[in-house]
């Protein structure tokens, strides 16, 4: 990976890191990457410790029975990728953390080309939110194992494990639309900010 600028130029994104994806555990839900919130826990560690920007995004759906509704208790963040005084929650409606959002003029205010970004689900508004930071511009670094996705039925109602999903969604992110990185190549980055 290229290295990571200084101060003011790289910022984390957390997409979605919020409790109704743990009802959906909860409830027999399926997913990958078991250590995802452990690695967001530790990228936001890290992008606190070294004053660095961060951006959480919150989904409040409009779908009715939505566990993702601001009233619902999903709504509310995970625990671990809780935000601090004078970290923004930018409030979202779609998949894409830039539609109907200032997440563009915050960044672009800020002087941030490079954005990092993690969080659930990694084939919506995690893979729309990515695709969109790479066409706007944005040095996109989409962290692989922290995020994560569920199973689910295709369209031809076939069986998609979690694993494969995921997979496929960083296959056609990764070169065109962003650079795919782990948390450990990340955290090397900003210990030494030069090429990993």
């Amino acid at each position: 990976m290229t290295g990571l600028q200084s101060k003011g130029g790289t910022a984390l994104v957390l997409v979605d890191v919020q409790k109704a994806f743990l009802e959906w555990e909860a409830a027999g839900m399926r997913r990958n990457n078991p250590n995802a919130v452990d690695n967001i826990a530790r990228l936001l560690a890290a992008f606190r410790r070294a004053g660095l920007p961060v951006f959480h995004i919150r989904h409040a759906s409009r779908e009715a029975g939505s566990a993702l509704r601001p009233e619902m208790p999903g709504y509310e963040p995970i625990d671990e990728a809780r935000e601090r005084g004078g970290e923004p929650v930018i409030v979202k409606h779609v998949n894409s953390s830039f539609i109907g959002t200032d997440l563009e003029d915050r960044l672009r205010a800020a002087g941030i080309t490079t954005v990092v970004i993690c969080g659930i689900t990694t084939n919506h508004c995690v893979e729309t939110t990515t695709r969109m930071a790479g066409n706007l511009g944005f040095d996109a670094r989409l962290v692989s194992d922290a995020c994560y996705t569920f199973d689910r039925t295709g369209h031809n109602g076939r069986h998609e494990a979690a694993e494969d999903i995921q997979a496929m969604t960083l296959s056609n992110l990764d070169g065109e639309f962003a650079t795919i990185e782990t948390t450990d190549s990340l955290l090397a980055a900003l210990e030494t900010g030069v090429a990993a």
